[in-house]
């Protein structure tokens, strides 16, 4: 015999799901703490952000089961004559009409034709069960209830999958969960196998069975419970009971009493970025950063700001019509062509380096090589990723794409490069790995005419991670290829140990000894591990590898050697810089840049802002190469060229994680969120607050008119700087 109930089964059985939701939200968010918690932290201090997280998290709960709570009041009713009621034509008019209109403010809000056609047929499967089955209700429907429980298994699965995701995600690189990750899966055989190589798959694997075993049952006892009760209370009040629950679900989705909906970018109102990060749901992260596509520009703003950018970049033949921005740099060719090195050095965060004096000293060799080079302290990458910091130094454009990188568009694979303007050179590019990562080979192979592309296969060594074959052997099958070229050559080479699951060779583990600090310690110096911190002594080791060993073969004097990181890795920098490094995410695009040439170049170490956008045209300066550039790249040997602007030295900064854009300068750092409107501005040379004065208002104002020049032109320009372009 059932037992009688105040409350009708599907409004009680949804609530304690949602409840189920909650508390695993909760756990999550406090494991979350325990592991990622600042040292000497105090958890009174992270009360606030532990209710707006709170907040966040019974957001996407009611987003999550307000769908099927509504879906399952559906029902219809015939009369004797097999007709409609009244009531049930009433309910269906409504339902459609809710659909409809749906559908339509989905395609106002800019939702992808994918998605829509998605959603319609997602509708139409409703209407079709409602037909067929004639009650929705789970309690009341044999099929019905396969599907709410099927549904109810898929969430429950693909909730604590991501939250395993999002740990792991945050773990690497102080990120929550984005939409940025949907990158990975264009290179799904490289990213499963540094996945499986990396991490504890099956420790992940069966944490996350257990977990989902657990919350599915608590979910499937509440149903059981919930079936062997009858509502007991009148029909008028199950009705009003209903409307109320869907309408507190209704204002859950929405999070508040706001104009507004609750939105992730709330969390940022924190000066803190650890809190903002242990408030975020990461579901809604990875959701709420779905929707920044950006594949096209605004020809009216790319106009406008025209002959601001044309000064900043010396444009000497300007042409508002046709948008030029061509300079064209006339060589003295040299008796004997410089051979051109270029090396992109994965995570080369310049905080976790010797050459800001890091205590724990991890790259003693290239900080020598500094003081015998043209060393610039004060680069910065114009995006955070390898693929962003591969595509910056080509083409001499930041890559402003959105989530998906501008490699892996196929609108973009005609770019001219100023490395096809080496005439007479050989043109290599040396990766340790596959480059059908992110289509790098696509933007390397249909830009660069003749290059010569070695990857894992081409090397007679064993690889030793998903990665591919060692930093060290890489750059001594390089040197291997180097020292047999008769004519001139540029040649890239890509490392990559430097990154999970930073293995050290065994090969090299007599050469290279282990160290090991204690956590406090790494934490203090910037290093999560002393996995971490052994991968970048590593990569150290290699460059000495390289150096002395290319110092042995007769191209050596005679070559331009540039080392520049492809992005940094956020984190706190301590007192080796000022508070903007790490608020204003500075730590993930500051790298080093290094000139070196012994033989030809006298060593200074220049304090001046640049970008790695600047790499080739300066490298080809030097080498006395005459070329054509199209781009946001400048020469920092040509002192003329920033004589009649306000700011000599800057760089752009883009951050696609929260859609922000910036600048920094000698002086400044001036930031702008593009989603919430979150403007700072700061001295990048010190953490003496700024004076609201007359000069620095203007100056704030004219940052934020070139961080947005810049942001408009760089659109601009990744569609248009074709090859073919430059030679009109």
């Amino acid at each position: 015999m059932k037992r009688k109930s105040n409350f009708p089964r599907l409004v009680k059985w949804i609530f304690l799901t949602g409840i189920a939701f909650l508390i695993f939200m909760t756990i999550m968010r406090f494991i979350f703490y325990y592991h990622f918690a600042p040292l000497n932290s105090s958890f009174s201090n992270y009360l606030k952000p532990f209710l707006l997280g709170l907040n966040f998290d019974e957001r996407i709960v009611c987003g999550l089961i307000i769908f099927p709570f509504v879906v399952g009041n559906l029902h219809l009713s015939y009369t004797n004559k097999k007709r409609l009621t009244v009531g049930s034509i009433i309910e269906v008019f409504f339902t459609v009409l809710i659909m409809v209109l749906l559908l339509f403010f989905m395609k106002k809000g800019h939702a992808t034709p994918a998605t829509l056609t998605g959603t319609g047929i997602l509708f139409a499967l409703i209407l079709v069960w409602l037909f067929v089955t004639k009650n929705c209700n789970p309690f009341e429907n044999s099929f019905s209830r396969k599907v709410f429980k099927t549904y109810f298994f898929i969430i429950t699965v693909a909730l604590v999958f991501l939250y395993a995701i999002d740990f792991e995600n945050y773990d690497y690189l102080h990120e929550r969960l984005n939409a940025s990750l949907i990158n990975y899966l264009g290179d799904a055989k490289i990213s499963l196998n540094m996945v499986w190589e990396t991490y504890p798959v099956f420790e992940l694997t069966f944490l996350i069975l257990i977990v989902v075993t657990v919350l599915f049952w608590l979910i499937s006892r509440w149903y059981n419970k919930a079936e062997k009760t009858v509502y007991a209370g009148k029909p008028a009040i199950r009705i009003i009971m209903g409307f109320a629950f869907a309408l507190l679900l209704g204002f859950g989705t929405f999070g508040r009493f706001n104009q507004f909906p609750l939105r992730w970018s709330d969390a940022f109102t924190f000066d803190d970025n650890f809190k903002a990060n242990l408030s975020l749901n990461p579901i809604q992260s990875f959701l709420s950063t779905l929707e920044f596509k950006n594949s096209t520009y605004d020809l009216k703003k790319v106009k406008e700001y025209y002959p601001m950018m044309t000064q900043y970049l010396n444009v000497p033949n300007p042409d508002s019509v046709h948008l030029n921005y061509k300079r064209i740099h006339e060589a003295a060719p040299l008796a004997s062509k410089p051979n051109v090195v270029v090396v992109i050095c994965e995570s080369f965060s310049a905080y976790k380096s010797s050459m800001w004096g890091n205590p724990l000293n991890t790259t003693p060799y290239f900080d020598q090589m500094c003081n015998n080079g043209i060393f610039f302290d004060r680069c910065f990458t114009p995006a955070y990723g390898t693929a962003r910091g591969v595509w910056a130094v080509v083409t001499g454009i930041p890559d402003v794409e959105f989530p998906n990188t501008a490699s892996r568009n196929p609108a973009y694979v005609d770019e001219h490069s100023i490395i096809d303007d080496y005439k007479g050179y050989q043109k290599f590019y040396f990766i340790g790995g596959s480059s059908s990562w992110a289509n790098i080979r696509g933007l390397l192979t249909n830009n660069i005419d003749s290059l010569h592309l070695y990857e894992q296969e081409n090397y007679p060594v064993k690889p030793i991670d998903v990665w591919g074959i060692s930093d060290k052997n890489l750059f001594l099958q390089a040197n291997k290829v180097l020292k047999q070229q008769k004519a001139p050559f540029f040649a890239v080479i890509q490392t990559a140990d430097n990154h999970r699951p930073y293995t050290i060779p065994e090969e090299d583990r007599k050469t290279f000894p282990l160290e090991n600090y204690p956590s406090d310690t790494l934490k203090k110096y910037g290093f999560e591990s002393n996995a971490e911190l052994n991968a970048f002594r590593y990569t150290d080791f290699s460059y000495k590898t390289f150096i002395e060993t290319a110092k042995k073969e007769p191209y050596f004097k005679n070559t331009i050697f540039v080392f520049v990181g492809d992005h940094g890795i956020r984190g706190d920098a301590g007192d080796m810089f000022p508070k903007a490094w790490e608020d204003d995410g500075l730590t993930t695009q500051h790298v080093p840049l290094l000139f070196y040439a012994p033989d030809l170049l006298s060593p200074q170490r220049i304090n001046r802002t640049c970008s790695q956008l600047d790499l080739v045209p300066s490298v080809s300066a030097l080498a006395h190469i005459s070329f054509t550039n199209t781009t946001l790249g400048r020469n920092l040997f040509d002192t003329t060229q920033t004589n009649n602007v306000r700011f000599k030295n800057l760089a752009f900064l883009f951050d696609p994680m929260v859609k922000q854009i910036g600048i920094v300068t000698d002086q400044y750092v001036y930031v702008n969120n593009l989603s919430t409107g979150k403007i700072d501005f700061r001295s990048s040379a010190n953490n003496i607050p700024l004076p609201p004065s007359p000069e620095i208002i203007a100056d704030k104002k004219a940052l934020a008119e070139l961080s947005d020049a810049y942001y408009q032109t760089a659109k601009y320009m990744l569609l248009n700087n074709k090859k073919q372009q430059t030679n009109k």
